[in-house]
C-alpha cells in the first residue's frame, strides 16, 4: 500500500509539474478578453481622425453662424457669414461687408480656412447654399436673409470629410441653427 501511494503521489506531481509550466484555460481567456477590449478603444479612436475633425468643423460653423447672428441682434445691424467653396474658407462681416476682428484671436480677422488650420484640415467645404447664394446675413432680429429683400427660403452648409458628410442649417424667419448627419 505504500508503494501505491508513493506511485500516485508521483504521478501528480508529475502532471502538476507539466500544467504549472504552463497556462491554464482562464488565463488565456483573460489576456484574450483584454487584448479585445484595448483593440476595441485604440481602432475606432485611430480611423476616426477625419470623423472627429468634421464634427468639430460642423460645430464650429453652426457656433459662428449664432455668433453672427447674436452681434446682429445685439448690435441692431446685419451681419453675415460668407462661405468660399473653392479657397475653403469663411468669414464674419458686418453690414459694410467689411471682415470683422475675431473675438476670440485678438488683433486677427474673422476668417476660418479650413486648409491652413490643421485640426480642420480633413474638412472640405462641399456647399454652401443660402438661396443660391454663399452669404447668409442676420438682421436686427436675428431673420436671416441672403442680401435680397425678403425673408430667407433655404439655407445649408455641407461639409465633407473622406465620405462623410454633415449638414448645418439655418431655419427661414427664426434663424434657428441645426446640425444634422
Amino acid at each position: 500500500m505504500c508503494g501505491n501511494m508513493k506511485k500516485r503521489i508521483q504521478q501528480r506531481a508529475a502532471v502538476r509539474g507539466t500544467l504549472g509550466s504552463g497556462f491554464t484555460i482562464i488565463e488565456v481567456i483573460l489576456v484574450v478578453v483584454i487584448i479585445g477590449i484595448a483593440a476595441a478603444v485604440v481602432v475606432p479612436m485611430a480611423s476616426s481622425a477625419g470623423g472627429m475633425q468634421l464634427r468639430a468643423a460642423v460645430n464650429m460653423v453652426a457656433a459662428d453662424l449664432e455668433y453672427a447672428k447674436s452681434m446682429a441682434i445685439s448690435r441692431g445691424q446685419a451681419y453675415s457669414v460668407v462661405f468660399n467653396k473653392t479657397t475653403e474658407t469663411y468669414s464674419v462681416v458686418n453690414q459694410a461687408d467689411t471682415v470683422i476682428q475675431h473675438p476670440v484671436k485678438k488683433g486677427f480677422p474673422y476668417v476660418i480656412d479650413f486648409r491652413s488650420e490643421g485640426r480642420l484640415d480633413r474638412v472640405e467645404i462641399l456647399d454652401a447654399s443660402f438661396d443660391a447664394t454663399n452669404k447668409v446675413t442676420f438682421d436686427y432680429l436675428g431673420s436671416p436673409y441672403n442680401g435680397t429683400p425678403g425673408p430667407l427660403n433655404s439655407g445649408v452648409v455641407t461639409l465633407r470629410s473622406g465620405t462623410t458628410t454633415r449638414t448645418v442649417s439655418v431655419e427661414p424667419v427664426t434663424g434657428f441653427i441645426s446640425v444634422s448627419n
